[in-house]
C-alpha cells in the first residue's frame, strides 16, 4: 500500500499525518493501530510519538484520530491538534475550524507567530473534568486536589483532572526532576495497577515564576515525550487553581521540546483551556508498507525548512531554563 505521510511536531513532540481527506485510504481499526506501532518506532527511519488520522466530518471540518506508538488509541492529543489544525485549516483555506475528537468538538485558529517565523496554531482543550470516574482513578472519594496519596508518595501532592484523558499532576521542586522517580511511578500507574486501570498522563509540574512554569510528562502509550500538550494545558489549569497563576491570563510554559502559552477559562459549567503553540512541518514523504507484516520503505523526503526557525526557539528556552530552573 502507498500512504503519503508528514512528519510535523507541537513542541517537539512529534507525529505523522495521514490524510484521509482527500485520499481513499481505506484501514481497519487493527491496522490504524499496527500501522502506528510500525511507523512510530524509534527503530526506524520515521518514528513518531504518535499518528494523526485526519477524517472527514459529517458536521465539523474534519476528524482527528490519535494513534499512540504502542497502537493504542488516545481520547486527545493537545500538540497534534495544532498539527491537524494547521494542516485541515490549510486544506480547506480557512484560519480557523471545528475538528471533531474522541470526546469533543473542538474550535481551532491559527495565531501570531509564538516566536519569528514558527507557524502557530491555538486550540481548545475541553472537556475539563475533575471527577475521578471519569479518568477513571480508584479513589475513595470524588476528587483527588493537590492532596497525598501515600501508596504513591509520602512526600508529593497530587492533583488528578481528564481533560478529557487522564491527568495526574504533582508540583515539585527542582530536586524531584532528577533521578528516577516519575519514571518509576509512571510506569507503576501505567502497568497493572489498581488505581489506573486505563493507565494515566503523569506530570510533575515546577513553577519558575508568576506567569512561567516547567512540565515533564509521562505520557500513556508513548512514555516520557519531549511535551504533552493536554498536560501542558491541564498542569497550566491546576497552578491557577493553586493561586500560582491566574485564571484568564496567558502562562508560558515551558518543557524539553520547547514552549507554549496556555490560558485557562473558568465557566458557569466548568473550566476550558487555549493551548497556543507551534504546529511545525518538518518533511512530506511517500511510504510503501506491507499490510500483510506492516515492513515499510520510505521514499525521498521533501523538507519543509521549519526546523531551524523552530530550534532557535529551542536555544532560547533552553537558556531560559538554564538561568531559572535552579533553587
Amino acid at each position: 500500500m502507498e500512504l503519503e505521510i508528514i512528519k510535523c511536531h507541537g513542541s517537539g513532540n512529534d507525529f505523522l499525518i495521514i490524510d484521509e481527506i482527500t485520499n481513499n485510504y481505506t484501514f481497519s481499526e487493527i491496522q490504524r493501530a499496527e500501522i502506528a506501532k510500525a511507523l512510530c518506532s524509534r527503530e526506524t527511519e520515521l518514528g513518531a510519538d504518535g499518528i494523526l488520522y485526519l477524517q472527514k466530518s459529517d458536521h465539523a471540518d474534519g476528524v482527528m484520530r490519535v494513534f499512540n506508538t504502542d497502537g493504542s488509541e488516545a481520547s486527545m492529543c493537545g500538540n497534534g491538534l495544532r498539527c491537524a489544525a494547521r494542516y485541515i485549516c490549510g486544506l480547506l483555506g480557512k484560519k480557523e475550524a471545528i475538528i471533531e475528537t474522541m470526546k469533543a468538538d473542538l474550535h481551532v485558529s491559527e495565531q501570531e507567530n509564538i516566536f519569528p517565523d514558527v507557524t502557530t496554531f491555538q486550540v481548545e482543550i475541553s472537556p475539563v473534568s475533575f471527577s475521578l470516574k471519569d479518568l477513571p482513578l480508584i479513589l475513595d472519594q470524588e476528587t483527588l486536589l493537590n492532596e497525598k496519596v501515600s501508596e504513591l508518595s509520602e512526600e508529593l501532592k497530587f492533583t488528578a483532572v481528564a481533560v478529557p484523558n487522564p491527568h495526574l499532576i504533582a508540583m515539585v521542586e527542582e530536586k524531584h526532576l532528577q533521578g528516577d522517580f516519575q519514571g518509576e511511578l509512571s510506569s507503576k500507574l501505567n502497568g497493572p495497577n489498581k488505581w489506573f486501570p486505563d493507565g494515566v498522563n503523569v506530570s510533575f509540574v515546577k513553577s519558575i515564576s508568576k506567569g512561567n512554569i516547567y512540565v515533564r510528562t509521562f505520557e500513556r502509550g508513548v512514555g516520557f515525550t519531549n511535551a504533552c500538550g493536554t498536560a501542558m494545558s491541564a498542569s497550566t489549569l491546576v497552578t491557577c487553581l493553586l493561586g500560582l497563576n491566574n485564571l484568564e491570563e496567558k502562562v508560558n510554559v515551558y518543557n524539553n521540546g520547547g514552549m507554549v502559552q496556555c490560558i485557562a477559562h473558568k465557566y458557569e459549567d466548568g473550566y476550558k483551556i487555549d493551548l497556543i503553540g507551534n504546529a511545525t512541518f518538518m518533511y512530506r514523504a511517500g511510504v510503501t508498507i506491507d499490510m500483510d507484516d506492516y515492513s515499510f520503505t520510505t521514499g525521498p523526503k521533501a523538507d519543509f525548512g521549519e526546523q531551524v526557525s523552530y530550534g532557535k526557539l529551542q536555544s532560547e528556552v533552553k537558556q531560559f531554563l538554564d538561568t531559572n530552573m535552579k533553587g
